[in-house]
């Protein structure tokens, strides 16, 4: 199989993305550790159970929500309720499953923290783009996206790690 290299073009653009996530990764990151003393993984999984009915996801749905491993999502999630961020129940249908919920330190927590947040991705992204710019960054992210995780005209693997179901959904 030939190698297709970028072509030079490609390759300034992958090197500038490439900057710019790991620069604003960072960014939020400071700004995270600074207001609410975790890092962005963390600040996300609240922000993923805050969007879900009744706080709650089952562990699985909320690793695929993430885009992490259910490892570290156990791992975190583990952290976070020792904090008192998130507690973990039962699954009513399946003795195997877990479901993380929000607790209401939790909500504080990111009540207290998203104007923070959104000040900090605003400063480092929005204040920068014009509103056509938004709109390709929009469209551009959700085209790689799609790649990845396959849609209905080309499915991706079953095996990313964020995918995988070992048990229905919980009740």
């Amino acid at each position: 199989m030939t190698t297709r290299w970028l072509t030079p073009e490609e390759q300034r653009a992958w090197r500038a993305y490439l900057a710019a996530s790991l620069l604003l990764e960072d960014a939020i990151d400071r700004q995270l550790q600074q207001d609410a003393g975790m890092p962005h993984l963390y600040y996300s999984i609240l922000a993923n159970l805050s969007d879900a009915p009744e706080h709650r996801l089952r562990m699985t749905d909320l690793a695929e929500r993430s885009k992490i491993t259910r490892s570290r999502l156990t791992y975190a999630v583990t952290r976070l309720e020792k904090d008192g961020l998130v507690r973990r129940e039962g699954c009513p249908s399946d003795r195997r499953g877990s479901i993380a919920a929000l607790t209401e330190a939790g909500v504080a927590v990111l009540e207290r923290t998203a104007p923070g947040h959104v000040e900090t991705v605003r400063a480092a992204v929005f204040d920068h783009l014009s509103k056509e710019q938004v709109g390709q960054l929009e469209e551009i992210s959700t085209v790689i996206a799609r790649a990845l995780h396959g849609d209905e005209a080309r499915p991706a693997s079953e095996d990313l790690p964020w995918r995988r179901r070992s048990a229905p959904s919980c009740s």
